[in-house]
């Protein structure tokens, strides 16, 4: 069985800042909660995770 996975996109509906964490969740089939606690988790690293958000926030087309 084929599952179709949607193209990465920024969803307006279920944005909370910009809605990367979002469309990431959609493209991936996972949970928009569980990507935004991955990412909040992941700053606790040094790295550079402000800049890759919003380097994705400027490539990542809306929805």
């Amino acid at each position: 069985m084929t599952t179709y996975r949607m193209a990465l996109s920024r969803p307006s509906d279920k944005a909370m800042i910009a809605g990367v964490c979002a469309g990431l969740a959609d493209r991936f089939g996972m949970k928009p909660f569980t990507v935004r606690l991955l990412f909040l988790l992941s700053c606790l690293l040094p790295g550079p995770q402000f800049v890759i958000y919003i380097v994705l926030w400027v490539l990542i087309p809306k929805r």
